[in-house]
């Protein structure tokens, strides 16, 4: 509302419509009004959706590679408008030495968890690295012919959304082997808010590798600042690193993906529930990975049988989904309304918690990974002894207010 606000306020100024409407006819009036309030916000909204990424600020990083050997971490999300970076720099005359790549690959299309070989792209003829798997972290042999390395890759802001543990991994290569990180931002589309409990060290791993709560509302840019500023990374090494910001974004910005992040996060509903629906992973259901509409469904075949069910089947990205072939009852999350920034959102409980207590087998409903996704042990303990969601979040609290402390001091844009 304040940008529709200030945007009405220069429009009137500019045209005088204050003076005009006094020669208008009451009804006509009221008309012209609602016809103005149409206009205004749609031309707000069309303003407040025109992001500019890091990467589309061509003239503000392609400078700093003239000379230099480059690298780049990135998937099929790095783009500038429908040319891939990898195309533009190739038609700028940089020279890419390697392409390292995260979970999924290099074209996003590799399974969650698949181990993903080294290879040579098709198109470029260039080396890919890969950097999910045995190994995950660029040697001082990877970086020996590099100068800078680029880091381009769409986020969700979601803790174990696995891209901001490669961001770490890298910052700690590049620090360890006196290179430079250029990091070219993009907006977070869960951005708005910070919610969940804060993770436990002792549940370290890919999926989680600092203390921090699940949604912890920073662009990639923000938390590589939040890592270096904290001291975060292994040996306390500090990496030398640039961040190339939007513009017009600010963490109330509602921001559309133009590209699916990963093979099981098709659309923005997909976006919109994954940190909520993900702690399915570590339960004994399904939350339809291979069906049209991963991340928005949830299930199993010893569910009740609510009207809605699913049959997960071998799909790309998904090749062995959990329950596969067979029937899963449960619910279907893709008609839940979309909450967008400024709207209250937050992490939503009541899916799994009402799963959990109609499973027909309440022993072995949870499984290890579930730990692992919450950060903790004590989540798990909490649905069990029937806490209500309410009790739940209130134990969140404490690590979250110091968290957002903490995290305020390296945000780059408006909240």
């Amino acid at each position: 509302m304040f940008i529709v606000k200030n945007y009405t306020r220069k429009v009137r100024k500019a045209s005088g419509i204050t003076t005009f409407l006094c020669y208008i006819p009451v009804m006509k009036r009221i008309l012209f009004v609602a016809f103005l309030a149409m206009a205004v916000v749609s031309a707000a909204q069309a303003q407040y959706s025109e992001v500019t990424t890091g990467a589309d600020r061509i003239t503000e990083w392609a400078p700093k590679l003239k000379g230099k050997r480059v690298a780049l971490l990135v998937n099929q999300t790095a783009t500038i408008g429908n040319t891939h970076l990898v195309d533009s720099l190739l038609k700028l005359h940089i020279k890419i030495q390697k392409i390292f790549s995260p979970e999924h690959g290099f074209r996003g299309t590799a399974d969650a968890g698949e181990k993903v070989a080294n290879a040579k792209d098709a198109a470029t003829g260039l080396q890919i690295v890969s950097l999910y798997g045995a190994h995950r972290k660029a040697t001082k042999a990877d970086l020996a012919d590099v100068d800078i390395v680029i880091f381009d890759i769409q986020d969700v802001g979601a803790r174990f959304y696995t891209y901001i543990s490669s961001l770490q991994e890298m910052m700690e290569s590049v620090a360890e082997n006196d290179k430079k990180l250029l990091i070219l931002d993009r907006p977070n589309p869960n951005g708005d808010y910070v919610d969940g409990p804060i993770l436990d060290t002792a549940y370290r791993s890919f999926i989680g590798m600092q203390a921090i709560p699940v949604v912890h509302g920073m662009t990639i840019g923000e938390y590589a600042r939040f890592l270096n500023g904290e001291k975060l990374l292994k040996g306390s090494v500090k990496a030398d690193i640039e961040v190339i910001t939007c513009k017009r974004y600010t963490h109330r910005t509602y921001y559309a993906l133009p590209i699916a992040p990963s093979p099981n996060i098709p659309n923005m509903k997909a976006v919109n529930l994954y940190p909520s629906v993900c702690f399915f992973e570590g339960t004994v259901l399904s939350l339809g990975r291979g069906t049209d509409k991963p991340f928005q469904v949830y299930g199993g075949p010893r569910q009740p049988k609510t009207g809605f069910s699913f049959t997960p089947r071998s799909t790309p990205g998904a090749k062995n989904p959990p329950l596969k072939d067979t029937l899963c009852y449960g619910e279907d999350l893709s008609n839940v309304p979309e909450t967008v920034p400024a709207a209250g959102r937050r992490i939503e409980l009541k899916w799994v918690m009402k799963a959990y207590n109609e499973s027909p087998d309440k022993n072995k409903f949870f499984t290890s990974f579930f730990n692992k996704l919450a950060g903790n042990n004590i989540l798990v303990q909490q649905i069990k002894s029937g806490m209500s969601e309410a009790e739940i979040r209130k134990t969140w609290e404490p690590g979250l207010a110091k968290f957002r402390a903490t995290r305020a001091k390296y945000l780059l844009y408006a909240e």
